[in-house]
């Protein structure tokens, strides 16, 4: 049966070649060389990029979705977009398919969908009445993202694997889109809440380029064994979530992002107590 379909596989290779061909012309190839590689490897790995693709497109259909008045999709377009981009990450390191392409396309990705979209949500949302302070809190979120993409990509390397500097840009998207969809499925409107919105926007872009310290959930492992109680835990949590979405996500985004500015009044409130204890030691001696 292999044999016989074997044929086949290779006649649809030779046809999207030759698809492929007058394009590939027009437009080039990628070539990347690994690190002590002389080689270049042509091309780009198709699965990671494919659910970085239909992340972007989530993004983008937002934005759309948000000019035409349809902020409930929009919404959950941004919230899909989330879970896409977490899958690509995930899946170029299973498949050991990560690659400089990748990373950058992904950064541009999450830009679109994490950074302009939930600006212009937000925007054609509750910042239209608000007159030149609605767009600018907008370009001051989206001006925001686009730094903390830029800082991350500059400090990849070096950064922490377990913390990320500043709040990431899908966490901020998630707790602005939330309160959007919030509003929207509870009719929460009014001129007071468009300043939260503005102000929301405002300081979610503070805490992106920010110092904070937020927990990057990389060090989760799922393939150990956990307590019972974890998992019952985890149970409760989706059933909360299903009760009212929009509200248990926005609560869970604003304790995330709250985390951060917490985390490091902590880590402040320890060093003096160090440093008072060093003190003691040194006159004791």
């Amino acid at each position: 049966m292999k044999d016989d379909q074997r044929p086949d596989t290779d006649e649809l290779e030779r046809a999207a070649e030759q698809i492929e061909a007058p394009l590939a012309s027009l437009i080039g190839d990628y070539e990347e060389s690994g690190a002590g590689q002389m080689a270049r490897a042509p091309g780009i790995f198709l699965l990671p990029n494919l659910l970085t693709s239909a992340a972007l497109f989530c993004g983008f259909y937002a934005i759309i979705a948000g000019m035409q008045g349809d902020f409930y999709s929009g919404s959950v377009a941004i919230l899909a977009a989330m879970v896409f981009d977490g899958l690509d990450g995930r899946v170029a390191r299973l498949t050991r398919t990560s690659s400089a392409f990748g990373a950058q396309y992904d950064s541009l990705s999450d830009m679109v969908s994490f950074g302009v979209a939930p600006a212009l949500l937000t925007f054609n949302w509750a910042l239209t009445g608000l007159g030149k302070i609605g767009w600018v809190a907008a370009f001051v979120y989206a001006a925001c993202a686009a730094l903390r993409l830029a800082r991350f990509n500059a400090h990849m390397e070096s950064d922490d694997k377990t913390n990320f500097t500043g709040l990431a840009s899908p966490a901020a998207a998630a707790t602005a889109t939330s309160l959007v969809w919030m509003g929207q499925t509870h009719g929460w409107a009014g001129p007071t809440l468009d300043w939260v919105h503005a102000l929301l926007l405002a300081a979610l872009g503070f805490l992106m380029i920010s110092r904070f310290p937020y927990s990057s959930f990389k060090s989760i492992a799922f393939d150990r064994r956990v307590p019972f109680v974890r998992m019952l835990l985890v149970v409760a949590l989706l059933g909360l979530i299903a009760l009212d979405p929009p509200v248990a996500i926005w609560g869970l985004s604003m304790i995330y992002a709250l985390s951060g500015p917490v985390q490091h009044l902590r880590n402040n409130q320890l060093v003096p107590r160090e440093g008072d204890a060093d003190h003691a030691k040194t006159d004791l001696h």
